[in-house]
């Protein structure tokens, strides 16, 4: 999540990242189910499905999570996740360019090189440090940013929030990950599946707070997560055409400070 949201949506967008990452959807809906609105009119089968991924993600996920805190230390699980993540930049590369953003692509370009080389096979961000920060880039994004219309909200059993283009774009970047490109036939789905695993283990165990904290403050966790997860959505596609993360505050020039409150 970008700067202009509070650091609450910051924690619940990398925990939405950690759910589609692995294909699980931690939540259950606290309020009885409607008959869809037109932003959702697919809603009680969404609440079906968001209910089902909860139970997947507290009875299997969650645990095997913690576990993994438990048992891998800290400089193990961080040399993991800059591995994953350099996995992932060919694809960023990739979409970048469909988008036309050339600054993005070349940035993803370098960062891969230099981490590649001077961060050991991406164990370590050197780019970051170098001011080459991560550059998102999906394959929903690029439909976006090519004029595709969303269609309904969806959640999606084990894979979470979404919407029917994001969802075909999903398909797309499962499609192209490094592990399905370099192997092939069953090689490839074991390769796949097992980065995507590790993937979404590693991020749901750095979540783990902030998704307690969200579900527990929600009267309505459905309706809660799918707000965060569109905000957080909106920012990225906004960036996929070429645009800040969030629109710019509107400022009248000829208005004037506003008056101090009157004291009692």
């Amino acid at each position: 999540m970008h700067g202009a949201f509070p650091a609450y949506f910051a924690s619940a967008g990398r925990a939405i990242l950690a759910i589609l990452a692995l294909g699980t959807l931690a939540g259950c809906a606290s309020m009885p189910a409607g008959q869809g609105s037109p932003d959702d009119p697919l809603e009680p089968l969404n609440r079906k499905v968001f209910a089902f991924n909860d139970a997947l993600d507290e009875g299997v996920i969650k645990p095997v999570a913690k576990a993994y805190l438990a048992v891998v230390p800290s400089f193990v699980r961080d040399r993991i996740r800059a591995v994953i993540d350099n996995l992932a930049e060919p694809r960023i590369f990739v979409n970048d360019v469909l988008q036309a953003r050339v600054n993005a692509a070349g940035t993803t370009f370098a960062r891969f090189v230099v981490n590649t080389v001077a961060g050991i096979g991406g164990m370590f961000d050197v780019a970051s440090v170098h001011g080459l920060p991560k550059q998102t880039g999906d394959f929903g994004q690029t439909l976006y940013a090519w004029g595709v219309n969303d269609g309904p909200y969806l959640v999606l059993v084990f894979f979470g929030p979404s919407d029917v283009r994001d969802a075909f774009g999903l398909g797309v970047d499962l499609a192209t990950t490094p592990p399905a490109l370099v192997f092939h036939g069953h090689d490839a789905n074991v390769a796949s599946f097992a980065v995507g695993v590790v993937d979404g283990i590693d991020l749901r165990a750095r979540n783990i707070d902030a998704l307690d904290a969200i579900k527990a403050s929600s009267l309505d966790y459905y309706t809660h997560f799918k707000s965060i997860w569109r905000q957080h959505r909106a920012a990225t596609l906004r960036e996929g055409r070429g645009l800040p993360p969030t629109p710019p505050e509107l400022i009248d020039p000829g208005a004037t400070p506003a008056d101090p409150p009157s004291q009692p």
